[in-house]
């Protein structure tokens, strides 16, 4: 409660003074551009969509009659403008538009607008919305599982058919799996191609494809988990455990250098959607290029300065349209604008050939100042953070400064209307005083006499009582009216008003919302070049190159971006898998001699180019590279009901082998080795040998493996698309040296005693390894140790022994033929 009083008393000094208070956030499906068919033929083909939206992901699924087979795209992060929704738009033109009838507002909106679009052609597309129970994740999944596919044969089982189908759609993408359960729903409904059949007649359905847009590369989950792209960590802060987690040691986790909340999710969207586009590549690496110069290292510190200040405009944006905006959203927003124009006058300084300073020099408007000089001349910041509400600076509004002159002029002037009311009352009411209340006006307080007990001993002539709060009595009376006419309720007319001129200045700023949302995303796009270039600078990256025509990938002396932080020396490796000779690299080499790394390696050097940044390596050159499959660790769930080697095969390997074109890079590490021996060497040379039989579609494959007998059995073909790999190694007597180095050839062992003898082994064992070991390669009958067997054979007789000596033989119940036929003659076998 806010209020103004005013208290004289009757003591010898007089009245006292007056006091004043107040107290007032795949195989990558490419629609392409069709070509027109020819009259008279077919029927134009027609395309129907399914799209679901739910917290910042999208899902995509589409059924396209011209070959029947439906597409999918694996649940993607979308901007909440849906700008990743309206390239697939644009790209497959779809006929109808299906999704739930439960949509958030910014969906809602995209399809507003959507069919209020004049310019599509030959016509808008249809949006049909269907109930949301139609979109359920477990009716989704029984549909897919459930459903009549002429690509599967008939004699397949149940489990067969699920196990498929899981090699091929990626069921972990909820939103996806939804989105194909709606679009099926739909087909069948509307039953698309078959209105005029029988109704037992199905929507043919001739197989499912991986759908993902133009440049685009496709990378899996697991993908992103093996390459430790991002590595999500539980925070080791106890106050912090609940929160959520943190990142761990991950590419992510040493590239994120960015400034601003907002920076830092553009780079994450960067990492999730790796692009073939050279033109946005290139863009990007030559501000990273600019800004790695050494005399624009004090810009470039200056600019990060800046972006520190550019915070969260959309949600400030949004408590705008919804009036709940906040006194730190006008600080925030006030930084944010002053920053913006900082970053555009630096960026007016900066060669305009580039285009994201040319774009930030002349899109950063002068509406950008006249927010920042509208906020700075109003607000009253210190006021607005003291009262905890809006407040205006002096000379803005004549009313409202003379209602808050007047305000502050109460207390004095209360104290003489209050001296001349305890005038008029009864001598024994020791003081009296007048306060005002916001809502209520001003009243006459006076404390409780001891002598009023019942409320009606609170009647004083002259007063109308009021309430009674804290032991004092409240009355109006003739002098407090007359201030409420004169005065009015100064605190509520002052809020109003202030009120008002923040509703005309949201107004004035939303008005120009749009400069805002561009600026954000400017200033992103420059904190994340920022960061990457920080990092290039820190880490000795260099700038890659692309080259269209080259299918695969060329690197020179690369290295891990995330080992060589780890290790004391790093050894770099070159890698060299463009052209049609040397498709496929089969690598050897011992235990811990760095093949798994080589591999990781390569695959992260091709991913930091395809999302524009420097990499780790003197040079390289990176082809036309499509997708990146990997096959490098177990990944293990109760959940799936699967065991490990099913699940390297299904969810794994057969997305390679599926999906894989001659433009994928393919990792695949022990593959094999979850299996009996004969059984994963079988399975590993028959994934190559099917690799190898697509000829000059073969994709970019490099395998790492300790099945040498893979090369000396000769199970794989000779020919140009094969080549020999493995990890420099030396012998010196027992010691084993590793180079950490890639050459041509073979392993000639795998050195696991070696290994063995790392991980602490007895001798031993080890020994009688190698002795099993190398019997078995010379095909020699593998017997017992004899000193091992005369031990076992004196403790069996010590044992035998000991039970003869506790037999007491004069105990009437002992039973000697039972203790010969159980004890002695079961001992004796063992012991002759």
């Amino acid at each position: 409660m806010a209020s103004v009083a005013a208290t004289p008393t009757r003591t010898p000094n007089g009245p006292g003074p007056g006091e004043a208070s107040a107290s007032f956030p795949t195989v990558a499906s490419d629609p392409g551009p069709r070509e027109p068919e020819e009259e008279g033929e077919e029927e134009p083909a027609e395309i129907h969509l399914c799209v679901l939206w739910n917290s910042g992901y999208l899902g995509i699924a589409y059924y396209d009659t011209s070959d029947s087979t439906i597409h999918f795209m694996p649940d993607a992060p979308d901007h909440e403008s849906l700008k990743l929704l309206q390239r697939v738009l644009d790209e497959i033109d779809p006929r109808s538009v299906v999704t739930s009838a439960k949509q958030d507002e910014n969906m809602t909106r995209f399809l507003g607008k959507l069919a209020s679009q004049e310019h599509r052609e030959p016509k808008r597309p249809e949006i049909i919305f269907l109930p949301s129970v139609d979109f359920g994740l477990e009716i989704s999944k029984q549909r897919l599982l459930s459903g009549n596919y002429s690509f599967l044969p008939d004699s397949m089982t149940t489990t067969e058919k699920i196990l498929f189908l899981s090699s091929i759609i990626p069921f972990d993408c909820l939103l996806m799996v939804r989105a194909l359960g709606g679009l099926l729903k739909f087909l069948g409904r509307r039953r698309i191609g078959v209105e005029l059949e029988d109704y037992n007649v199905s929507v043919p359905i001739l197989g499912f494809k991986k759908f993902v847009l133009t440049n685009l590369v496709s990378i899996d989950q697991d993908t992103y988990s093996v390459l430790q792209i991002f590595k999500s960590e539980s925070h080791p802060s106890v106050y912090k455990v609940a929160s959520g987690l943190k990142e761990g040691l991950s590419l992510f986790g040493i590239l994120n250098r960015c400034r601003c909340k907002w920076g830092e999710k553009l780079l994450r969207l960067w990492f999730t959607r790796p692009t073939q586009d050279l033109g946005e590549l290139n863009s990007r690496l030559d501000v990273i290029q600019f800004f790695l110069l050494p005399q624009n290292l004090d810009m470039a510190q200056m600019l990060h300065r800046l972006l520190g200040h550019i915070k969260n405009v959309p949600l400030i944006l949004k408590r705008m349209t919804l009036s709940h905006t906040k006194v730190s959203d006008w600080q925030v927003l006030y930084k944010t604008v002053y920053s913006a124009l900082g970053l555009r006058d630096a960026c007016r300084s900066l060669p305009q050939s580039i285009q994201l300073f040319r774009d930030i020099a002349q899109e950063f408007s002068d509406d950008l100042h006249h927010i920042a000089s509208l906020i700075g001349k109003v607000v009253d910041f210190e006021g607005s953070l003291a009262e905890n509400r809006f407040t205006v600076l002096p000379n803005i509004d004549p009313e409202i400064d003379e209602k808050k002159r007047r305000l502050m002029g109460l207390p004095s002037f209360l104290t003489e209307v209050a001296r001349k009311e305890l005038e008029n009352l009864d001598s024994r009411i020791p003081s009296c005083s007048v306060i005002y209340i916001p809502l209520i006006g001003f009243l006459l307080s006076i404390p409780r006499l001891p002598s009023m007990v019942e409320t009606s001993d609170f009647e004083i002539e002259g007063l109308d009582f009021m309430f009674l709060s804290e032991e004092k009595l409240h009355y109006r009376s003739a002098r407090t009216k007359e201030l409420d006419a004169l005065l009015g309720d100064l605190h509520c007319d002052i809020r109003d008003q202030e009120t008002l001129l923040m509703h005309q200045l949201q107004c004035q700023v939303l008005a120009r919302a749009a400069v805002l949302t561009r600026v954000l995303d400017l200033a992103s796009r420059l904190d994340v070049l920022l960061a990457l270039a920080s990092a290039a600078r820190d880490y000795g990256y260099s700038r890659p190159r692309y080259s269209p025509r080259l299918l695969g990938v060329r690197i020179q002396n690369g290295r891990h971006p995330l080992m060589e932080l780890c290790a004391r020396t790093f050894v770099p490796n070159s890698a060299e898998c463009g052209g049609d000779a040397g498709r496929v690299k089969v690598i050897t080499g011992p235990n811990s001699s760095g093949k798994s790394i080589y591999l990781k390696q390569v695959g992260l050097i091709t991913f930091m180019a395809l999302v524009g940044s420097f990499v780790p390596a003197e040079e390289a050159e990176i082809g036309a590279v499509d997708a990146i499959f990997t096959r490098i660790h177990s990944c293990e769930s109760i959940s799936l009901g699967l065991s490990t080697f099913m699940i390297d095969l299904n969810q794994q390997v057969a997305k390679a082998v599926n999906n894989a074109t001659e433009r994928s890079l393919v990792l695949v590490d022990e593959f094999g080795k979850g299996t009996n021996t004969v059984d994963g060497l079988a399975l590993l040379a028959a994934v190559i040998r099917h690799w190898l039989a697509l000829g000059p579609t073969c994709p970019h494959v490099f395998v790492a493996t300790n099945f040498l007998s893979l090369v000396q059995l000769q199970l794989l073909p000779r020919g140009p698309l094969v080549h020999y790999l493995t990890m420099e190694t030396c012998e010196d007597g027992d010691d084993l040296v590793f180079f950490y180095q890639v050459c041509e050839g073979v392993a000639r062992a795998s050195h696991a005693s070696h290994t063995a003898a790392q991980a602490g082994l007895p001798e031993k064992l080890i020994a009688r390894g190698k002795q099993v070991s190398d019997l078995i390669r010379s095909g020699k009958p593998i017997k017992p140790v004899k000193e091992l067997l005369k031990e076992k054979q004196m403790e069996n007789c010590q044992t035998l022994v000991d039970k003869f000596l506790k037999l007491d033989l004069e105990d009437p119940s002992l039973d000697l033929d039972i203790f010969m036929s159980q004890e002695v003659l079961p001992a004796a076998t063992t012991i002759l």
